[in-house]
């Protein structure tokens, strides 16, 4: 089965076919970074993350770019408040918002080119579209797209024609567009743009780009004149992303985009989020609170990308025990001895794996075979990162069931597992994540053993009141200690 998406454009299902493969030109919208940025957005970067990472996975040589809208309305009124230079402004949160990206494991982009970079690149653009009849300037020097001018306005969106009909000119608009459907590519200077550096002169004077432009130069500068795949928030398909259509294709003439890919929104506790409700969530928040990063990313993957996604506070504990038990799943794995065993595990691609749920190999590397197929098959199907999830923990709980009656197990079938679960962790970057702030050092490790021994002492002179103090000492530190027949195992938590 091959990688089928959503398209937006033609609002189907249908099979992924890059223009030039293995080589994946994969674009994505970023946050204006005026402020940190909210569990919604992150939303949307996981998805980002999962496709990345799933079309590496699947063999594809992927180049991956996410522009920062540095220069827009929001960053122009927040710098001028306070009063800063608006890169000034906005260059702490662009470093926050990417360092707690890689918090939550999201792979970095090729670039995340920013639109105070792309200055000269947007004039010329705009330059093009005039020369193509497409754009046109006013009086105060603002310029705009000329709407009536490009027949297939409206295609992302699914526009009624007659909604889309040519609009009379508006006599108070503050730019005297020629229609009301027009959106401007270029904003004539005002003294607050002047204040916080965000005016650059050009042929029609001094100004600044309009937002809709800035992505379709930026992606275009280093992508190439046809995208892939293009993803956003649902939020964008119009007018942002039918304004990108309009402006990119209009100079090119070629396909701007071959697979749109829209992110629904989520939820919180059943709401929607909003600052009026007093329930934003930013994940710089969450992360400051001491949350485990990977309960983040596993909550805000829990739900297939085109699906509402309802955040609660009791849903990160759920994720929290989710990601512990992967961990704990692993370590069983590690430490698990097998016994010696004809043949060797190999690698998990796509004809070891179906070699493996055909019966070969032992129980477990059928296991395996079978988990990284379905998983496989899941993540086919238009990104279902719910069913991905399904496919994991099936095979955990089957692997630890054959774990559990064995006997023995080879350590090839032992190998096949671990295999499996590392591979599918290449996707789903939970296990990476989990593991940051759990390392143990020399000398903590060497304090917890001597307090297993002072409580196996307690235990033995039945001074049972200091056993237990002993283990609440430990599970404070994020210690849990398991007894057994063989002895006290311990191990930290999230």
């Amino acid at each position: 089965m091959a990688l089928k998406l959503y398209d937006t454009l033609t609002r189907s299902v249908r099979d992924f076919q890059p223009a030039d493969p293995p080589v994946v030109r994969l674009y994505a919208c970023g946050p204006t970074v005026y402020d940190h940025a909210h569990i919604g957005n992150y939303r949307a970067f996981l998805v980002y993350d999962l496709l990345h990472r799933y079309l590496t996975w699947s063999g594809y040589d992927v180049d991956f770019v996410m522009n920062l809208t540095d220069v827009d309305d929001k960053t122009i009124d927040s710098a001028s408040q306070a009063e800063k230079d608006v890169r000034e402004y906005t260059a702490p949160f662009t470093k926050d918002i990417l360092a707690d990206a890689r918090t939550l494991g999201i792979l970095p982009a090729r670039v995340y080119p920013l639109a105070t970079g792309y200055v000269p690149q947007m004039v010329s653009w705009i330059e093009r579209l005039e020369e193509k009849g497409l754009a046109y300037a006013v009086e105060d020097g603002s310029v705009y797209f000329s709407i009536g001018a490009f027949p297939s306005y409206g295609r992302l969106k699914g526009l009624d024609p007659e909604c889309a009909r040519p609009g009379a000119r508006v006599a108070d608009d503050e730019y005297e567009k020629e229609d009301v459907r027009d959106f401007a590519l270029w904003k004539a200077a005002k003294p607050v743009d002047e204040a916080v550096g965000a005016a650059w002169d050009s042929p029609w004077g001094r100004g600044r780009p309009g937002w809709h432009l800035e992505c379709s130069v930026m992606s275009i500068a280093e992508l190439g004149e046809t995208l892939d795949i293009h993803m956003g928030g649902e939020d964008l398909v119009f007018p942002h992303h039918e304004n990108e259509i309009a402006q990119s294709e209009g100079v090119t003439g070629k396909p701007f985009v071959l697979h749109w890919v829209h992110v629904k929104h989520l939820v919180v506790e059943g709401e929607k989020m909003s600052k009026s409700l007093g329930n934003t969530i930013t994940v710089h928040q969450l992360l400051e609170e001491g949350l485990r990063p990977a309960a983040i990313r596993h909550q805000l993957l829990g739900a297939q990308y085109r699906k509402e996604l309802n955040f609660t506070r009791d849903g990160l504990a759920a994720s929290a025990a989710a990601v512990q038990r992967l961990l704990d799943f692993e370590a069983r794995l590690a430490e698990t001895v097998g016994v010696d065993g004809v043949g060797s595990a190999s690698g998990v691609d796509g004809r070891d794996n179906a070699d493996r749920a055909n019966g070969a190999g032992g129980p477990l590397a059928r296991l395996a075979g079978e988990a990284v197929e379905a998983f496989r098959a899941a993540l086919d199907d238009d990104l279902n990162s719910a069913e991905a999830f399904a496919a994991l923990f099936v095979f955990v709980n089957r692997v630890n069931g054959e774990l559990d009656a064995a006997s023995d197990v080879t350590e090839s079938d032992l190998e096949s597992a671990r295999s499996a679960l590392a591979s599918i962790d290449e996707v789903l970057g939970l296990l990476s994540v989990a593991r940051q702030g759990l390392e143990v050092d020399d000398d903590f490790e060497s304090w917890i053993v001597s307090l297993i021994a002072e409580r196996k002492k307690a235990r033995a002179d039945r001074d049972f009141a200091r056993a237990d103090a002993i283990r609440d000492e430990l599970a404070e530190r994020g210690i849990v200690l398991e007894d057994s027949s063989g002895g006290t195992r311990w191990k930290r938590i999230q």
